[in-house]
């Protein structure tokens, strides 16, 4: 465990040099709160160190697995082996133990809530508070989110590819890098979420209400069909399925997965659930009232606030905004809908639905809380409107009096 503590501190000094460059590049920024971050994530990378070993644990598996390898690209390939091909070169040339790899491994789920923060913050006009309290800090310390994404493990690296992805793409041309890697780990991990989220990207850009020469729209539209057709059979292979009968295949997938799900326990029978509840179970369940252990009720106070903040969209404005929204919302909107619909086919464990989710919840979040900063930006428009307007009157008033004298 002594190295595992030296490599934290080590990792700690490391990260300064990055989070300045995130400063300079974001005047609002502060790095104070980023250094708060990390070493709450770090207790729960702690957390769930403690968590594996007396629970089972994929992280071993993981970690053990660079014996099995002759050499280091015998296990390159996209889906689980690719966290054993990370592995790999730590445990073998650099003799990483389980501890100091578990906590590398939360090291880089962190970077996935710097991102995230950085990508909300920097979308938005206002600050949205939730009972007075900054709700994007808030959000960045939710319990759930930071203990799935602290182990080794495809929850840490999912997590921060997509972070670095979604904020890479909010300004393409600057952070080719970001977007880049970003890119990489999505599809080395789980290929059919970067292809939902380059279908967002799509529908975002091309619906967005930024300026944008048509030309440009209708090349976006035919690279994402072009990028379709070139992964379809690719993508179908490797979610199991029968490219030449998806249908039949994708329906026996769904219900062997299920069955598996369900013999893992805290099972919940989805199978007969329409599609809304499907996706209320996915996105609110555990609730306390169904919580199966102590994390389970952990979540469930999550679960309470994701309600909450769901609630606030709940009104006809939030279809007028979505109409005139930015692309980066628009994205947000279809990557959260179109993975979560495709999740609810295959999740029927209360125990896999808490962890999958964290991995697409800050989109919904962000549409949210940009919803509610659109709404507060068209209130203070109000007031200022109204208060020009009172301001023209006075002024009639005074020019009509003086000319009557």
């Amino acid at each position: 465990m002594l190295g595992a503590v030296l490599l934290v501190i080590f990792l700690f000094f490391a990260s300064q040099p990055i989070l300045n460059n995130l400063q300079k590049e974001h005047k609002w920024l502060k790095a104070g709160l980023l250094n708060q971050m990390y070493w709450y994530h770090m207790f729960f990378g702690l957390v769930y160190w403690t968590y594996a070993q007396v629970n089972r644990s994929d992280s071993v598996v993981y970690f053990w697995s660079h014996k099995f390898y002759r050499n280091w690209f015998d296990a390159f390939e996209p889906g689980t082996l690719f966290i054993e091909w990370i592995n790999y070169p730590f445990a073998k040339w650099m003799g990483f133990n389980y501890d100091m790899m578990m906590f590398f491994s939360t090291w880089v789920g962190f970077w996935g809530f710097v991102y995230f923060y950085c990508f909300m913050k920097e979308n938005l006009r206002f600050n949205p508070k939730f009972e007075g309290w900054d709700a994007i800090t808030i959000f960045m310390f939710l319990p759930n989110m930071h203990f799935w994404t602290a182990s080794l493990g495809k929850g840490a690296y999912i997590f921060t590819g997509l972070a670095l992805l979604t904020y890479g793409l909010s300004w393409p041309g600057k952070r080719v890098f970001q977007m880049v890697l970003g890119g990489f780990i999505c599809y080395m991990i789980r290929p059919h979420i970067l292809f939902a989220v380059l279908i967002g990207m799509g529908v975002g850009f091309i619906l967005g209400r930024e300026k944008v020469p048509a030309y440009q729209k209708y090349l976006v539209a035919l690279a994402g069909i072009g990028m379709s057709i070139f992964v379809y059979e690719d993508l179908l292979n490797f979610l199991g399925y029968d490219p030449n009968n998806v249908l039949q295949s994708f329906e026996e997938e769904t219900a062997l997965n299920a069955q598996r799900l369900q013999a893992a326990g805290s099972a919940v029978d989805m199978m007969n659930y329409s599609l809304p509840m499907k996706l209320f179970t996915f996105w609110f369940r555990p609730l306390f009232i169904d919580s199966p252990n102590a994390i389970g009720l952990a979540v469930s106070m999550e679960n309470a606030l994701y309600i909450y903040m769901f609630s606030k969209i709940f009104k006809k404005s939030f279809i007028d905004y979505m109409r005139i929204a930015p692309a980066m919302v628009k994205m947000s909107a279809v990557v959260f809908i179109s993975i979560s619909i495709s999740m609810t086919f295959v999740m029927s464990n209360l125990g896999i639905i808490i962890r999958q989710k964290s991995q697409i919840m800050y989109y919904m979040l962000f549409v949210i809380v940009a919803f509610m900063d659109w709404e507060k930006t068209n209130r203070i428009k109000k007031r200022a409107s109204i208060y020009n307007r009172i301001v023209e009157e006075e002024r009639r008033k005074r020019e009509l009096a003086e000319a009557a004298t």
